[in-house]
């Protein structure tokens, strides 16, 4: 009898790893769809282009050598191994934690099958790469966007994943005490990072920026479109942050899941109104695309810990975050680091935030902890995605030229249009 228990538990929380591998999966067409309606009809189909070729760069990047960099410590190709082997390694931990359960120990059902994990981790490192693209949408050149992909999905995010996630004492984040529960830090403000260096060497879209530090408004072809993207990110959210509980099985789980479900809702809430009153007191408007942005804002401030807050603190840092992220925004404008969906705001200092608000309700969390690990993860991927961009540059251009971006990206770099009955309406 309690080797069928024990097995049903396996099975539960393997399919549970699925069900919120996919959910992640789907957050995907979440960024494809947010960014598609903040930019300009001319360049959607290059924006469409990038989040489906960048999906799957990801997850053939990460199976062929990113999964053993963060987790395995592993070499070239030896990815494929490692995944080939899991059902095997599976297989053994169903026996030990057989007989664990048998003996009494302790969470002896901690088991679960190698590849759904592999599943789970391989959507979060595709998160990343998306973030990157919207920062940098309008005037990039579509194959050196899918080049640096390759270096940032193999590479730079699973290194720095394997120094916290991984348990690589490299810079001893684990010893540091260094707590982010989906990745607050780890997977956005990472993707903010790569987005930031990206922006700065590729430089803002022509017409953005006036000579006398006029910021002129560029605004979104299809903002249903956008408002449809971000309700499809809020809905994969539960799967990211839930599923980061990495078990379902157990009263005690169960109950941390559906902890973890309340909060990140309650958090993407407090960031959407947060933002919304920001924006009517500063623009005199309800502006749409901030309030928009709140709700992921939110989303990405509980994420380093959404299970211990309780459901009205979620939401209070949730609006910090909302608060944030206006600000942040119209500071980079200030700046000239032309974002046009706002990403680095978003994910980069909304995750630090989020990195530093473990601390409210995390007591095993610590300030040097925290703040090691969030300089370690931003300065390793900010100057290795520097050199990439700059190699990329050199070698084969980043920018398209001046001609081709008031034409618009999508037939330069795509030679199709997305809405071609309006051709001529969005210049």
């Amino acid at each position: 009898m309690e080797n069928v228990l024990y097995e049903m538990q396996y099975a539960m929380d393997t399919f549970y790893f699925l069900v919120c591998g996919a959910l992640v999966m789907w957050m995907a067409a979440g960024f494809t769809m947010l960014e598609s309606g903040l930019v300009r009809a001319k360049n959607t189909t290059e924006i469409l282009t990038k989040n489906v070729a960048l999906f799957a760069i990801a997850c053939t990047m990460y199976l062929i050598c990113g999964y053993d960099f963060m987790y395995g410590g592993g070499w070239f190709l030896s990815g494929v191994t490692t995944v080939a082997g899991m059902d095997d390694a599976a297989v053994a931990g169903v026996v030990k934690g057989v007989a664990d359960f048998n003996a009494g120990v302790e969470d002896a059902g901690l088991q679960y099958s190698g590849a759904s994990d592999f599943f789970f981790q391989v959507v979060f490192v595709a998160t990343a790469m998306s973030i990157v693209s919207g920062a940098v949408a309008e005037r990039m050149k579509l194959w050196a966007f899918l080049v640096f992909a390759v270096f940032m999905t193999g590479v730079i995010y699973p290194l720095e994943g394997g120094w916290t996630w991984g348990g690589n004492s490299v810079f001893g984040l684990y010893e540091l005490s260094y707590s982010d529960y989906a990745g607050s830090g780890i997977v956005h403000l990472a993707g903010a990072a790569a987005a930031l260096a990206g922006v700065l060497v590729l430089g803002p879209r022509k017409g953005k920026y006036g000579p006398n530090g006029e910021v002129n408004a560029i605004p979104g072809a299809n903002l249903p479109l956008a408002a449809l993207g971000m309700f499809i990110l809020w809905m994969g959210w539960f799967g990211f942050n839930g599923g980061s509980t990495l078990q379902l099985s157990g009263v005690g789980v169960a109950n941390e899941v559906a902890n973890v479900f309340v909060n990140t809702n309650a958090a993407a809430c407090g960031g959407l109104i947060a933002a919304l009153i920001v924006a009517r007191i500063i623009f005199g408007k309800a502006d749409l695309t901030m309030a928009i942005n709140g709700a992921l804002a939110g989303l990405v401030a509980i994420t380093a810990e959404p299970a211990d807050p309780t459901a009205l603190m979620s939401t209070i840092i949730g609006g910090v975050g909302g608060v944030l992220v206006v600000f942040a925004i119209l500071f980079l404008d200030k700046l000239k680091i032309d974002d046009p969906v706002g990403a680095i705001s978003v994910h980069g200092v909304v995750g630090i935030w989020g990195i530093f608000a473990v601390l409210i309700s995390d007591s095993d969390a610590t300030f040097v902890g925290q703040l090691v690990g969030m300089l370690t993860i931003f300065v390793w991927v900010f100057v290795a995605s520097l050199v990439v961009w700059i190699a990329i540059k050199a070698i084969m251009g980043v920018r398209v030229s001046e001609e081709e971006e008031f034409d618009g990206v999508d037939l330069s770099e795509c030679g199709m249009e997305a809405y071609p009955e309006f051709s001529g309406t969005s210049k």
